[in-house]
């Protein structure tokens, strides 16, 4: 499989042209190429480059393809962002000669060619560009575009002899048009401000030196030196020093972590105190930091379905309303006593100028990419727009216990046995069981013995995926795991003599018989009660936990955390199933909600792929958790979900918002339009104005929700 590349696009000032340029790279084959115009990027398999650059040149030769660089490049992005003091300047010397015309306007209407002499210069100080275009795209067949309709509105009037309006037209379109450039730069410059965490060197320590070198240029096994303040450029570990590590611009968290020697850090986040070396442990390239980086701007290519609407919306919008301009100017003037061609003429050319959909298609795709942005900095990644709309609608969340609810610190509370062997060793026999294991249990087992374990005394180990190991110890069959391990194995399970506690049990058979339990407890996260509390405050109806520990140990976790349901007992596979009937019996009317899993990302793969959103927590330094998940939160605060969702309703709210103003003013100007209520100026504000403050209006989303918005329902 190719790799994907993202790739900026230069120039692309123009939704339209974004969209042309994706639908034309898909007429040549590359399916799966994205163009994505709130970030100017390009999304597409590595060995398409050289193919795409060849169809962008025919499709707008004003936009260039520009391979990533190995590096970030300082500066000139924001140069071709910014509109020029020079465009400024024309747009202030054609409002002067517009001024002039209007005020000597008797005047200059007696004398033709002084009329002209004022008002051709001005319109073509700020509509050549407009001209220019539009004849271009017309050899190039494409004619229903924003600089077609201009140049047509725009010469319509010169025709019929309204130079003002016609200069005024495109004088007020030229200032909405670098008002909405200068937004929509301050947009991307705001998206792609998450992208500046992306380290530009590496301090190499090579021999007795210590060379600056790109992050790409490190080796695995190589030691670089990391200063107070500086970005920790790859994933390592330490090997001299101590400090604490900023890890805000992943995670989001606030709070540093400590950072010794043993320690692993991560990429992207910051070193605030002692210098420290690091052994690098990953190339840059499959860094946590590049693979997070490579998933935002990566983003776009999963469009929400509104998204999709509004880009389908566009293609047949513009050509009806031409359509409907040209039976304007055609019909009545043929039907209606009394009226002239020009009157009606002037009417379809209003028509013109209201038709082109920038304000939908500009803002809808800024808005659902601000909100990716915002959740992003929050420590939340989402995949794309799509899923920050399944997120929008969660109604009912489904919760892994062990690591997700909980801390995920198992701890041994206590040793009970049948009598026939001590507690101490029955500890040694399970700890030597569980000595191969990775599971958090086996964990908190071997540190409850405390002493070193020999790796010769155990034979045979054999892990039984949700129930337990079994492995010959000192050369005595022992079993630990799930009292389901022993009832499939045969072994009476036995009652010890301790009490009851709600706690994960670790029964132990040695040789066919019941020897005892291990209790460990697991206790909730600080933070799980407080997720719960707000998801349901924000209109979550149900809220489910699964886990494949005990009833009693579930129940115990559920009532502490205020759950509506528990369900305990389940091996992995179960978990699937589980979520398939919780989806199942969600009632008829509420089908049309999501549901959210919310796990490890890990172990529960199967079960974030079954739900409609699937959310992996604690993913910081994980690829398998970034891979298996659609939403992932990088620490490990449960909390952060809530936050997610309230980021994914205000952008829908937002994206509502702008389609209602965009469709209610559109409809409006084009009725005032037809009837002759409604001239230019009014029309450029239908289009121009309303795109603009469409734009502005979808900024707000990268702003960071307050808290009042996470009780939102």
């Amino acid at each position: 499989m190719a790799r994907k590349l993202s790739c900026t696009l230069q120039g692309l000032d123009c939704a339209n042209c974004a969209a042309r340029i994706e639908e034309a790279l898909h007429r040549h084959g590359m399916a799966d190429a994205i163009v994505s115009f709130a970030t100017s990027q390009l999304v597409l398999d590595e060995d398409e480059v050289a193919q795409a650059e060849a169809v962008i040149r025919q499709v707008d030769p004003k936009v260039t393809l520009v391979r990533p660089e190995p590096a970030p490049q300082a500066g000139g992005e924001e140069e071709d962002d910014a509109p020029s003091w020079r465009r400024i300047a024309e747009m202030a010397v054609a409002a002067t000669l517009l001024v002039i015309g209007a005020v000597y306007h008797g005047t200059l209407h007696t004398r033709p060619w002084a009329e002209y002499a004022v008002f051709v210069p001005a319109y073509l100080l700020v509509g050549r560009d407009v001209l220019l275009a539009a004849v271009r795209n017309i050899g190039r067949g494409q004619v229903f575009d924003e600089n077609f309709l201009m140049t047509l509105a725009t010469l319509g009037a010169f025709a019929i002899h309204e130079l003002p309006e016609a200069v005024a037209v495109m004088l007020f379109y030229a200032v909405g048009e670098y008002f909405q450039d200068r937004a929509v730069a301050g947009s991307r410059r705001s998206i792609k401000a998450l992208l500046a965490v992306r380290p530009d060197r590496a301090n190499l320590r090579r021999g007795g030196e210590v060379v600056a070198v790109p992050p790409e240029a490190v080796a695995v096994g190589d030691e670089i030196i990391v200063r107070p303040g500086e970005r920790i450029p790859l994933d390592g570990e330490v090997i001299e020093g101590s400090t604490y590590v900023d890890t805000s611009a992943l995670t989001g968290e606030s709070v540093p972590r400590a950072a010794t020697v043993g320690d692993t850090v991560l990429a992207g986040t910051v070193n605030t105190r002692g210098l420290i070396v690091v052994r690098v442990t990953r190339p840059f390239g499959e860094s946590s930091i590049a693979r997070v980086l490579q998933l935002v701007q990566q983003a776009a290519a999963r469009k929400a379905p509104t998204e999709r609407a509004i880009t389908a919306f566009a293609r047949w919008y513009t050509p009806a309303v031409v359509g409907l301009a040209a039976l304007v100017a055609l019909v009545p003037p043929l039907v209606l006593p009394g009226a002239t061609f020009a009157e009606w003429l002037h009417r379809a050319l209003v028509l013109l100028v209201i038709s082109c959909p920038c304000a939908l298609v500009v803002s809808v795709p800024l808005s659902y990419f601000g909100g990716i942005g915002a959740a992003s900095r929050a420590g939340i990644l989402v995949k794309g727009g799509n899923y920050l709309d399944a997120l929008a609608k969660v109604d009912t969340v489904v919760w892994d216990k062990t690591g997700t609810l909980t801390q995920g610190t198992f701890q041994v509370v206590a040793v009970d046995t049948a009598g026939e062997i001590a507690a101490n060793d029955l500890l040694h026999l399970a700890a030597h069981a569980e000595a191969h294991s990775a599971h958090p249990i086996a964990a908190s087992v071997r540190e409850a013995y405390g002493r070193p374990l020999d790796p010769g005394a155990v034979t045979d180990y054999e892990e039984v995926a949700g129930h337990g190991v079994r492995a010959r110890v000192d050369g005595r069959l022992v079993l630990a795991g799930h009292e389901r391990l022993l009832t499939r194995e045969g072994v009476p399970v036995g009652r010890s003599a301790g009490p009851d506690s709600a706690g994960t049990e670790v029964h132990v058979a040695v040789d066919g018989t019941w020897a005892g339990r291990v209790l460990i407890a697991d206790q909730p996260k600080p933070a799980s009660a407080d997720a719960v509390g707000r998801l349901r405050a924000m209109g979550v109806r149900r809220q489910v936990m699964l886990t494949g520990d005990v009833q009693h140990v579930a129940e115990s976790i559920g009532r502490q955390l205020g759950l509506d349901e528990v369900r305990a007992n389940l091996l992995p596979e179960e978990k699937v199933a589980a979520v398939e009937a919780i989806a199942a019996a969600r009632p008829e009317g509420r089908r049309q909600g999501t549901l959210a899993y919310v796990g490890d990302g890990i172990n529960d793969a199967p079960v974030l792929t079954r739900a409609d959103v699937g959310v992996a927590m604690g993913a910081l330094g994980s690829d398998a958790a970034i891979e298996a998940a659609d939403v992932v939160i990088m620490d490990d605060d449960p909390a952060k979900l809530a936050l997610g969702v309230s980021i994914a309703r205000r952008t829908r709210r937002i994206v509502a918002e702008n389609i209602a103003f965009a469709l209610a003013v559109k409809f409006l100007m084009l009725l005032l339009g037809a009837l002759g209520l409604a001239g230019m100026w009014e029309a450029v504000f239908a289009d121009v104005g309303v795109a603009l403050l469409a734009i502005l209006n979808a900024t707000r989303v990268m702003r960071a929700p307050r808290s009042r918005d996470l009780k939102v329902a």
